[in-house]
């Protein structure tokens, strides 16, 4: 029979793990509380499939490859948890953008004037901007952090610059 019609072991092939959310080298892991539990609700998930992974006894291949695909991600997670610095906003300095912020932005120049832009800046786990979560590490985070309501700002975004103007700093 020719191999060409015989399914191919690829135990042999290493498993791919999706790597977390990037945080550079050395910059400290900020999370907000909400961030916190996220984190561990995420670990609580994993090692429910993990468990029912390792009960499963009927293709040993696809048992072992699923094991070493959530254990790699337990271990990434398990690190993100050992390192969470917890930033409660309610501590940060009102008047000022910090982490846990919401911001609220207007353009004067550059770009579309008048847009307004409105985001929270959180921990690079719980980023997402479809909701408005961004990262710390984000350009416009970085950009805005430590400006205070009324302050100009100049932000590059993609090829736009743009003038805009802080208009309001929330911790919720």
């Amino acid at each position: 029979m020719s191999r060409a019609f015989v399914k191919e072991d690829d135990a042999g092939e290493a498993p791919i793990i999706p790597p977390r959310a990037a945080l550079p080298a050395g910059v400290p892991n900020y999370v907000r509380p909400q961030g916190l539990e996220k984190l561990r609700a995420e670990l609580e998930e994993l090692e429910a499939e993990r468990s029912q992974a390792e009960a499963n006894r009927e293709n040993e291949a696809d048992r072992t490859r699923q094991l070493t695909i959530l254990n790699g991600k337990l271990s990434a997670l398990n690190g993100r948890i050992a390192s969470a610095r917890v930033i409660d906003p309610q501590e940060q300095t009102p008047d000022e953008v910090r982490f846990g912020a919401t911001v609220k932005l207007r353009t004067i120049n550059g770009g579309k004037p008048g847009t307004i832009r409105k985001f929270t800046i959180v921990g690079v786990d719980e980023a997402d901007v479809m909701q408005g979560l961004i990262g710390f590490v984000a350009p416009i985070a970085q950009a805005v952090t430590g400006a205070k309501v009324g302050q100009r700002l100049q932000l590059k975004l993609g090829r736009v610059e743009e003038e805009v103007e802080v208009m309001e700093i929330g911790y919720n």
